[in-house]
């Protein structure tokens, strides 16, 4: 008696997973298929409308690049830049990015303490110092050139130390 009950178990078994499966094929063919939208041509205009004008948008003015930079300060006997510098660096890269092609001569100068041959290559190394910076800030290095000229053009009276502090410096100029 046992066989004839485990053989009607089995088959309902089989008869309910058969009916679960044959609903879920009922399900996925119950599914409506999207129709597509039928897109209606666009009603003529009457021909007594002016045409409309389209707006350019025009660019943007180009600003000009101001190349009037002040100049930059050194510590003495150093080619440690002084705090103020940063400022004047950060603003020159910013207006010489406006002119890409742009070339400049960056200048390097010196007090007169020291011997001419320590201040000629202490004027180089503060103009080669702002290269380094402006190369760093994104400026093509092709389109500055060094020039150091010691203490040979002071600006200011070597006398004092506010004399020689101004003569510390470097100067960025157009190239001509």
């Amino acid at each position: 008696m046992r066989k004839p009950k485990f053989y009607l178990l089995a088959v309902m078994a089989l008869s309910v997973g058969l009916s679960l499966n044959a609903c879920k094929a009922k399900k996925a063919a119950a599914k409506p298929t999207p129709t597509p939208v039928k897109e209606e041509a666009p009603a003529e205009q009457p021909a007594q409308t002016a045409p409309v004008e389209e707006k350019k948008e025009e660019p943007a003015p180009v600003e000009k690049p101001n190349f009037n930079f002040k100049n930059i300060q050194f510590e003495f006997n150093s080619v440690v830049l002084k705090t103020g510098s940063y400022e004047i660096l950060e603003q020159a890269s910013r207006e010489m990015k406006k002119d890409p092609g742009a070339r400049f001569v960056l200048n390097g100068h010196s007090s007169e303490e020291g011997t001419s041959q320590h201040n000629m290559s202490l004027s180089i190394d503060r103009a080669n110092a702002v290269k380094t910076y402006l190369v760093n800030a994104g400026i093509d290095g092709a389109n500055l050139t060094v020039k150091g000229f010691g203490e040979t053009k002071p600006i200011a009276s070597n006398a004092n130390e506010e004399g020689r502090a101004l003569n510390r410096r470097v100067e960025i100029k157009p190239a001509q």
